[in-house]
């Protein structure tokens, strides 16, 4: 038995069934923008830990920052005693992502804690129960978490659900679709004012959150008219905007913040992923006087804002800031959707690019029908590429989507060779479009 395959069977000795598996991958190492299995072969990452490494693996800078850390503290907690590297973070995020003129801040260790911690916020705020989410969601796995989140497979048996929760229709829109972004994005707000008048009164909804490019959904992007929109509804009616910036934020698409696109201020944010730099930690960040409408001791949690995940973060920000990785998640991205969009116009299966920045994605259906997703041509590409030295995973709620999450550091030499990789594995896969075979 080779050490890939015993690493496998102990996993599934020991590890629970229910704890995901994409592929057969084992790792042993990583460094930059590659990752080595146990038996040392190499591979590129279009991963990035699922949106973690924006600063690539193993960032010199942010493992001292670390090793520094750990020599001089592990662990107190914030509730314990205060110490300054909680304080500097959240004066870090206040100063990069400002809401309003009065910002606060709070540190956690995920993005679902940041997610409930932030739905607590707005309830304590308002006075009000009610959230509004959206299918196609993902918003984690804990319990209110898990509640907002739409892809069922993630929920299934872990019910009941938490009450006040209710779901409409993301504002989806692809290139080829008959209506506008404005269309879209008009008809979806219109269905938004009917639903506080049908089925939940809006003096009944404390907040309305939405990721404005979708991780597990499938990386739809929201029009921006909608979220304009959407914030001019929320001011009207009194309810809080919280935008789910946890696999967005932190450069991913050429912002610190994804909502820099929109000209939108959220009430609250949620953010967590390559904060860290590849350690856990998350935040609420929101407009002071909402932040400081909760009781002593609702929000928090033992480990929250540890502090050698506070040196990591502080680390990793400024890194991302003197690695210009806005400017090079801009560049990348537009690298990748021209080779993107050249692959839609050859192949059928392929139904739509999209994407913010170096947040890409790639959707397949059956003969272009969108009515078909095709998740098995996916999981085919995947293993191929695997296979040839390529890490890739899915997104969407069928499976039927390529996600693109390089660490941002990549090379133009290497993301050329993985995207070569890609284009080899969608050509043994896929079939050529019509008017190719025709000659026209």
């Amino acid at each position: 038995m080779s050490k890939n395959q015993d690493l496998i069977q102990r996993r599934n000795d020991v590890v629970a069934s229910g704890v995901g598996r994409l592929s057969s991958l084992t790792v042993a190492q990583s460094s930059g923008a590659t990752l080595k299995d146990a038996e040392g072969r190499e591979y590129i990452d279009f991963a990035g830990g699922i949106g973690v490494l924006n600063v690539g693996h193993g960032d010199p800078v942010v493992i001292e920052a670390i090793q520094k850390q750990a020599e001089i503290m592990l662990h107190t907690s914030i509730h314990v005693g205060t110490y300054e590297l909680y304080l500097e973070l959240c004066e870090k995020l206040v100063e990069l992502v400002p809401h309003g003129e009065r910002t606060k801040a709070m540190l956690v260790n995920t993005g679902a804690e940041a997610v409930e911690n932030a739905i607590k916020i707005a309830r304590q705020a308002t006075g009000r129960a009610g959230v509004i989410c959206f299918t196609g969601a993902f918003h984690g796995r804990t319990l209110m978490a898990a509640t907002l989140t739409s892809k069922v497979s993630y929920k299934v048996g872990c019910g009941p659900y938490a009450p006040e929760v209710y779901r409409l229709p993301y504002p989806v829109v692809r290139a080829c679709d008959p209506l506008t972004e404005d269309e879209v994005a008009a008809r979806e707000l219109q269905r938004l004012r009917e639903a506080l008048c049908d089925t939940t009164s809006p003096s009944n909804v404390a907040a309305i959150i939405i990721e404005l490019v979708q991780g597990e959904g499938g990386f739809y992007v929201a029009p921006k008219a909608y979220v304009q929109g959407l914030r001019e509804i929320c001011d009207e009616h009194g309810i809080l905007l919280i935008i789910d910036e946890v696999q967005s934020g932190f450069c991913r698409t050429g912002r610190w913040a994804a909502s820099e696109h929109y000209g939108v201020t959220p009430d609250l944010s949620t953010w967590a992923k390559s904060l860290g730099g590849g350690l856990p930690i998350s935040a609420v960040v929101g407009r002071a006087e909402v932040m400081d409408a909760t009781t002593p001791g609702t929000l928090g949690g033992t480990y929250g804002g540890n502090p050698v995940a506070c040196a990591a973060a502080l680390a990793t920000i400024r890194q991302m800031d003197a690695l210009q990785l806005n400017d090079r998640a801009m560049k990348s991205g537009q690298r990748i959707r021209e080779r993107l969009d050249a692959l839609a116009a050859q192949y059928t299966q392929i139904c739509d690019v999209r994407g913010l920045g170096a947040m890409l994605a790639i959707e397949f259906a059956k003969s272009n029908d969108r009515s078909q997703p095709d998740g098995e041509i996916v999981a085919a590409i995947i293993t191929t590429c695997l296979e040839r030295g390529l890490v890739i995973i899915p997104a969407g709620v069928s499976g039927n989507v390529i996600r693109f999450l390089a660490p941002l550091v990549i090379s133009d030499k290497m993301l050329d060779q993985g995207l070569a990789i890609l284009e080899e594995a969608i050509a043994l896969h896929a079939l050529q479009a019509p008017h190719l075979n025709s000659g026209l």
